[in-house]
């Protein structure tokens, strides 16, 4: 315990204090530039938040999906649908399904049963039912997978007695793959059947099954019946079609999906039927939305980018100490504080390097578009403002429908091309905001990653270790402070006892 001014009457405490107070003014000062630099971190960080959303908002204009400015339905849905691609073009399409893609099927003609048992004696002790995949399939034999292809890539397929109906079903299964036809197989309960379907479809999935002796020559259409139930040795897969149509007369053939895409229209085969008329038309709504819902979140990031970069800083408002927060109001500490927060990204290099970034980025010419096709911004209505304005983004509604509405071809082109001459203006914008959002993140780290080896941060920790040794430093002081006050306190006693003693020796008597 720290007692002081017993022998000399003074205010040890207070006098400490005031002289700490001297000792602690580089500390103050550096907590001070550590409030100010994590103050400096948060406005990164939420600029950053700002330019990753800007980001998302960009990618739609690299893609040319984004673009489809075109729209069509089919007059005969249940035969076919349609959707448009960037490169569809306006007008009337005659559309015929001729046939459908299908896969190849071979399925058990019956019920597969599992026969009675039949004591010696003529007794039945167990009556026939439907078999079950846990039954087992009670006779040996081979099964011969033949696809249409190579002859070598054909199945053998060994069954024995023992095996149950899952595990005839998985080995058959098995037994293709990475072959033409691949199969799927399965053995139902609720039908007591094979279900043998190819994953492919198309007519190179046809397929057939020859059941043969543990020889590998002998007819067994016992094991046929056991597995399809036909009565024959051999059995033909169903389906295995190729899909087929016609497009204003021309014949697209040997499609082994039930969607094809023909001159920008992908048209999805449901089942045959007539042929019937597609219309397409431009609608430029779309792309017209997009592309002015990202002008105005773009003008309202740069316009706050450019009051952060201008900011007026007022060097003599530093962040305030808690010692000095006690001897102000609320209102007096947030007044002071605006002051001191105010100018924290002024002249910032990244950002001022950002917004010349896409200022180039949406306003330099595209490179490798043909000669006489649209390759600026300005063409298509697109301008930015005064330098003072940082770079903001103005359209002309009219003259961006109609680039929109009789060249969406070259309009996409403006904003997704990717070239080795050059890129289009969506990809190039989209990869400077990229590149901001890396070099901001560089600076200031995230809040969102556990792990954080950023400029500012590494810098607050650098600070924390040097408040720390300036903490362990003024303690030491402190002390010494104590320890020299107390050394005194102790001399003057001993003075005073000494006077005491001296004026009893020489006056006592008297």
């Amino acid at each position: 315990m720290r007692v002081g001014g017993i022998a000399s009457g003074m205010d040890t405490e207070s006098i400490v204090k005031d002289m700490m107070k001297i000792q602690k003014m580089p500390l103050d000062k550096l907590m001070q530039q550590k409030t100010y630099t994590g103050w400096q971190q948060e406005a990164v960080r939420e600029t950053n938040l700002t330019m990753s959303n800007l980001r998302t908002s960009a990618s739609s204009l690299r893609l040319q999906s984004s673009f489809n400015s075109y729209s069509a339905t089919s007059p005969n849905p249940t035969s076919f649908s349609v959707a448009t691609t960037p490169t569809a073009m306006s007008g009337s399409y005659r559309v015929e399904v001729v046939s459908v893609a299908s896969a190849g099927k071979l399925n058990s003609s019956a019920t597969i049963m599992k026969p009675a048992v039949t004591d010696p004696d003529g007794t039945v002790t167990t009556v026939a039912r439907a078999a079950k995949s846990t039954d087992q399939i009670g006779i040996a034999g081979k099964v011969i997978i033949n696809g249409t292809g190579d002859a070598t890539k054909d199945a053998t397929v060994e069954i024995t007695a023992g095996m149950t109906y899952t595990e005839v079903a998985k080995k058959l299964q098995d037994s293709t793959i990475g072959k033409v036809p691949e199969l799927r197989v399965s053995f139902d309960d609720t039908t007591s059947r094979f279900f043998i379907a190819t994953k492919g479809m198309g007519s190179e999935q046809a397929f057939t099954m020859d059941f043969t002796a543990e020889d590998g020559t002998t007819a067994n259409a016992d094991l046929a019946n056991k597995i399809i139930n036909n009565g024959t040795a051999t059995a033909t897969a169903d389906g295995a079609t190729d899909g087929a149509i016609k497009f204003d007369g021309i014949e697209v053939t040997g499609l082994k999906t039930n969607q094809t895409t023909v001159n920008g229209l992908t048209i999805n085969l449901l089942q045959t039927g007539a042929e019937t008329i597609v219309n397409v038309q431009s609608n430029p709504e779309k792309p017209l939305a997009m592309i002015k819902d990202f002008v105005d979140k773009y003008n309202e990031t740069i316009e706050n980018l450019q009051k952060q970069i201008i900011e007026k800083r007022y060097p003599d408002f530093q962040p305030l100490s808690d010692e000095q927060k006690k001897d102000l109001t609320e209102k007096e500490i947030e007044l002071w504080e605006e002051k001191a927060r105010s100018g924290l990204l002024r002249n910032d290099p990244v950002l001022k390097s950002a917004m010349q970034d896409l200022r180039r980025a949406f306003m330099d010419n595209v490179s490798g578009i043909a000669d006489g096709n649209i390759s600026h911004l300005s063409q298509i209505g697109i301008n930015t403002g005064s330098y003072t304005e940082g770079g903001k983004l103005f359209i002309d509604d009219k003259k961006l429908s109609e680039a929109l509405a009789n060249k969406p071809d070259e309009v996409m082109a403006l904003f997704t091309t990717r070239d080795a001459a050059g890129n289009g203006v969506g990809v190039r914008v989209y990869d400077t905001l990229n590149a901001v959002v890396k070099n901001l993140s560089a600076k200031a780290g995230s809040s969102s990653s556990s792990i954080d080896n950023s400029t500012l941060s590494k810098k607050i920790k650098q600070m924390d270790e040097e408040i720390s040794r300036w903490q362990d430093r003024l303690a030491r002081v402190e002390d010494r402070y104590w320890k020299q006050f107390t050394a005194m306190e102790k001399a003057l006693s001993q003075m005073n006892s000494q006077s005491t003693w001296m004026q009893q020796s020489l006056f006592g008597g008297s």
